[in-house]
């Protein structure tokens, strides 16, 4: 695991811009750094060092040193390519998974991509032709991102290393406000800083030396192979098998390797299957006097199954205080509450292990959030009301007061590209329409991402609604958050049940065998109980539970609060009084918990990467990775 930056080569930039980029990005990184320099490019690298720790290095060369690679991630089948390579007669110096991209590209150019298996981002030179090759993994694990106005071309692990380059211009994408504010996050190419891009999940960038920039998709994710012969015993059969195939590839390291453990499910079975290899070490983190802790049923899964586990706690003022360094670290803004409690989370782990495993993506792929239960419902009421009856019965209720079953007739109208609650996560398009100070910035949400729900048109509702946050939540939230939380930490986190292989046999599953009456991901729920007690199997599902919704009631952090919502920069995007108003909405009892904190992160992020638009003094209270002080665990 490891961050890397580079850029075309200009004759104004200073010759050190290269190591001040890589710097920026140190905490990914800070075992080892290397550069390479031509006339052309310019590449840097920081590693963290997981496999092969003596050897290495990068930037790495082909065998003819015409190719040059910097490479972040895993390739967790790299011995079996590696036999592939060795049989066209490639040689090899080293034991560590980057050699096969090198050597791979050389013989299979882009292609190369076909053959892997891993978590990974990679930029590859090539000093003949004067093009740079970029590459990014199916799900989006890892982050690539590049920056091009048709003058500069810069790429990056993450964006805060463009700021070190002299010219990279740092504009506010004020056009995506209100996508944010419907998300909070960006679903697409596009980010909140003008002419920067995400290279997105399954896809290669191809920077011509004549300066043209071309995108490829190499993988997309299909439920074009769904098999309604599926059972849920079968199925069941068939993810112990997979999940243990991909927790004992995920555990491949010269290092040791640890794991996140909460109450739930996900994060358990990985566990358990990987305690069955060796004994592992488990993290788990919980508030001080509080309802939301998990810690009594984590620390006492470890127990049961005979592992170590260290139990971590947080409290307000570090929630709190914490949130600007968050907002740095993000490079973009994002408003999911979990990701304080992931920093401290890895923080703690890192005190102790270099990598750990995690239970992203089984909620994806294999059904396991409530929402997925409203598709039936839905699809019943569309089949047999008419539409214009439908349409009828909106209008007239959509003004009336509060009574059960209101939402649902309004919502039963709309296509599902428009009332899936992703799309509106946050605010709607009538809430943003009150907050936003200049209406014209406000746009159509589910226009936005409607093209993803094309893609599978004609699937049924649930199966669109996994498909859409598999595509979206999955890379935008929940892979972004784990990347950005642990690797400010220098901890390398592996998520074993998003993986090209499990993804694959998901692929195949019916509805039929994802949920069961009201019962989610009742396939992975069957293959588990016969793996983890029925206490844990069977548990609901909580997310990372947070108490901030009470926290933001407490004088304390409420004024912290209320002076962001009269601040400068509040000032400029918001209707400040339309704020205060929400904020008192809460305090009164109106749970607006997620609006709130949408608002108040999007302003510290703003005041953290434009301190120049804002009296603030909040990039002062960023706490930049003490990296020496982060123990080398062996």
């Amino acid at each position: 695991m490891c961050g890397f930056v580079g850029y075309v080569n200009q004759t104004d930039v200073p010759s050190d811009t290269i190591v001040k980029m890589a710097n920026r990005i140190r905490h990914r990184g800070p075992d080892d750094e290397a550069y390479f320099n031509d006339d052309k490019v310019s590449m840097g690298f920081r590693r963290l060092s997981i496999i092969d720790l003596a050897h290495g290095k990068q930037p790495m060369y082909n065998q003819d040193q015409t190719k040059v690679l910097t490479f972040n991630g895993e390739i967790y089948n790299y011995k079996d390519i590696r036999k592939d390579l060795q049989d066209l007669g490639y040689e090899f110096r080293t034991d560590v998974d980057s050699e096969v991209l090198i050597h791979g590209y050389d013989a299979w150019g882009p292609d190369l991509l076909q053959h892997l298996r891993g978590m990974f981002a990679f930029a590859i030179y090539d000093s003949k032709t004067g093009d740079v090759f970029g590459a990014r993994d199916h799900f989006g694990i890892k982050p690539l991102y590049y920056y091009d106005d048709g003058k500069t071309f810069l790429w990056a692990s993450e964006i805060k290393a463009f700021l070190e380059h002299p010219n990279f211009k740092k504009e506010f994408n004020e056009d995506l406000l209100a996508i944010h504010l419907s998300f909070e996050f960006i679903p697409s190419k596009d980010t909140m800083f003008k002419n920067v891009f995400k290279l997105m999940p399954g896809h290669y960038f191809i920077h011509k030396a004549d300066g043209h920039t071309e995108t490829h998709e190499y993988y997309k994710f299909s439920y074009d192979n769904i098999d309604e012969n599926q059972t849920i015993e079968g199925d069941a059969k068939k993810i112990r098998k997979i999940v243990d195939d991909s927790v004992d590839a995920h555990m491949i390291a010269d290092v040791e390797v640890g794991s996140f453990l909460s109450s739930g499910i996900d994060s358990s079975y990985v566990l358990n299957e990987a305690a069955k290899l060796k004994p592992i070490k488990s993290f788990s983190l919980g508030f001080h006097n509080s309802k939301y802790s998990e810690l009594s049923w984590s620390t006492e899964f470890a127990k049961e199954i005979h592992q170590e586990n260290t139990p971590l706690t947080m409290t307000g003022d570090d929630y709190f205080d914490i949130l600007p360094t968050i907002m740095y670290y993000m490079d973009e803004p994002l408003s999911n509450p979990s990701a304080m409690q992931l920093y401290y989370l890895s923080k703690g782990t890192r005190k102790q292990v270099k990598v750990a495993l995690s239970g992203e993506g089984a909620d994806e792929f294999f059904g396991g959030y409530n929402t997925y239960l409203e598709a039936k419902p839905f699809e019943r009421y569309q089949k047999y009301v008419p539409g214009f009856v439908r349409k009828g019965l909106a209008k007239a209720v959509v003004n009336l007061p509060r009574f059960h079953g209101r939402r649902f007739l309004v919502r039963g109208a709309e296509p599902l590209s428009e009332r899936y609650y992703r799309v509106n996560y946050v605010f709607d398009y009538h809430d943003r329409e009150k907050i936003l100070k200049n209406p014209d910035l406000n746009r159509d949400a589910g226009e936005y991402t409607k093209h993803i729900f094309d893609d599978v048109k004609g699937k049924d509702e649930m199966t669109q609604m996994q498909y859409f946050d598999i595509n979206t939540w999955l890379p935008y939230d929940i892979l972004h958050k784990a990347d950005r939380m642990s690797m400010c930490n220098s901890l390398e986190v592996r998520t074993p049940l998003v993986d090209k292989e499990v993804a694959k046999f998901a692929a195949t599953m019916p509805i039929k065998t994802r949920i069961r009456g009201t019962e989610t991901k009742v396939s992975l729920r069957t293959a588990a109980l016969a793996e983890l007690p029925e206490r844990v199997a069977k548990k609901e599902k909580m997310g990372f539970p947070s108490p901030i919704a009470s926290w933001i009631k407490e004088d304390k952090y409420r004024k912290r609060i209320e002076e962001a919502f009269t601040s400068d920069v509040a000032k400029k995007f918001f209707n400040t009084d339309a704020l205060m108003e929400i904020l008192k909405e809460h305090i009164n009892g109106k749970s607006s918990m997620q609006k709130i904190f949408t608002i108040y992160t999007f302003i510290l992020w703003y005041e953290v990467y434009f301190p120049e638009d804002t009296s603030a003094d909040t990039i002062s209270k960023v706490r930049r990775t003490d990296i020496d002080k982060i123990p080398v665990a062996n």
